[in-house]
């Protein structure tokens, strides 16, 4: 599945942002953006440092005010004393033109800026306004970002199609929907935008696009006309998704069926935060709706049954959820120990009937009780049966028995095993 999904993923041309590679056959980038008072140099820093942590591969920050843009080289720096070297984008609107001409530090600290052709500038001052952006960013090399939203659309092209929607129509013939005509005007604005861009002189590999909405049929639309009428590096997110599942479901529906078509080379999932939630939430879901869909592999995979009359004990859930955590905490140190770790899969069953059958599946695997079952727990490595758990201290042996695997599999005795078999004559 995953070899087809890269064959059939669509061409675009690579952009590098801060050293992250975007497009041009990369894997698919994960990004986030902070919700802090980027003014605030220390809370800015210490959440971009969390998003980097979790995973984000590039983090955005929001730079709309004199206050903000001196922060960002502050910001910068303090990532570097903290050994945090993730690529921030800068999100312009309105005024970024001054903003980055006024604090050439700041134009200089971020590694892409995004602009919105939308509200770059109105009227007569539009051209001239997205002109001085661009230019700024050609003298400091950075690439940018130019995403169309349709909460802030260029009015002014809008109406021209709608005028000339209306017009245009053979005499028995029915005119697109406004619906149909809002896509069309979303997909100009961005083509257009960028084509200027590369008049002013931007290279195409230093250009990204996007083109937000909030419904899941509206940015399926909109990507596979933008996919199919260019090669620029496309930036994919779902705006205004929601909170909790409603918008981790509206964005895997609608960026899962876009990364099958092979359209997408970075990703945010836009989820509003619960009040004082953790914003490394979206982060987690970008990694798991791109592992789930085998274009990327970020952490071990945990498989663990969703629980029936069998099983009304709720040990087989805490294990699970036990186990789950403590692999996602522990990434971090393993990434740099164990290189491959990310491809190892667990399973924590919770009766008879599947469980030993799934645990040989996994690299690693326990069948817990169920009702009425007798109170062991098999445990198989690499399908084979390797121990029997019991007891109050379950929990922790099985535990104990992963990290040895991984150890075992990955740690630095099975690599000079590797070594010595590869340089064998």
């Amino acid at each position: 599945m995953t070899e087809q999904l890269i064959e059939s993923r669509r061409h675009a041309v690579a952009v590098d942002v801060g050293g992250v590679v975007v497009g041009g056959g990369a894997p698919i980038v994960v990004q986030s953006m902070t919700n802090t008072d980027t003014a605030d140099v220390e809370g800015t820093a210490r959440q971009v440092a969390a998003l980097a942590r979790a995973g984000s591969e590039l983090v955005r920050i929001t730079v709309d005010r004199d206050e903000a843009a001196a922060a960002v080289p502050h910001i910068r720096d303090r990532l570097l004393a903290m050994n945090v070297r993730v690529p921030l984008v800068g999100d312009f609107h309105y005024i970024g033109h001054k903003l980055l001409a006024d604090h050439p530090a700041c134009a200089e600290a971020l590694d892409k800026y995004r602009i919105n052709p939308g509200n770059v500038g109105f009227r007569d001052k539009r051209d001239v306004q997205f002109t001085q952006i661009v230019e700024t960013a050609i003298r400091h090399g950075k690439p940018v970002r130019i995403g169309v939203n349709w909460g802030s659309l260029d009015q002014e092209l809008l109406t021209r199609l709608m005028d000339e929607n209306s017009t245009a129509a053979a005499p028995n013939s029915v005119p697109k929907s406004a619906r149909a005509v809002t896509h069309e005007a979303m997909v100009q604005s961005a083509l257009l935008s960028a084509a200027r861009a590369e008049e002013i002189g931007l290279p195409k590999n230093r250009i990204i696009l996007s083109a937000k909405v909030s419904a899941v049929q509206d940015l399926i639309a909109v990507y596979r006309e933008l996919g199919k009428r260019s090669d620029y590096a496309l930036h994919l997110g779902l705006t205004e998704a929601g909170m909790g599942t409603k918008g981790i479901v509206a964005s895997a529906a609608s960026m899962g069926v876009l990364l099958q078509d092979g359209i997408g080379d970075t990703i945010r999932i836009s989820l509003t935060p619960e009040p004082g939630g953790d914003r490394t939430r979206e982060v987690q879901v970008s990694q798991e709706l791109l592992q789930t869909m085998g274009l990327r592999t970020f952490v071990p995979l945990v498989a663990a049954c969703p629980g029936c009359g069998r099983t009304t004990s709720t040990t087989f859930q805490e294990l699970a959820a036990d186990i789950q955590g403590f692999i996602r905490e522990s990434m971090p140190e393993w990434k740099t120990r164990y290189p491959g770790v990310e491809t190892l899969n667990v399973a924590v069953m919770g009766c008879i009937v599947n469980g030993p059958g799934e645990s040989k599946h996994a690299d690693i695997g326990i069948s817990l009780p169920g009702t009425g079952e007798q109170p062991t727990a098999p445990v198989f490595i690499d399908g084979k049966k390797a121990a029997t758990l019991r007891g109050p201290t379950l929990t922790t042996d099985f535990k104990q028995m992963v990290i040895d695997y991984i150890e075992r599999r990955w740690g630095a005795g099975a690599r000079a095993a590797e070594s010595v078999t590869l340089t064998s004559p």
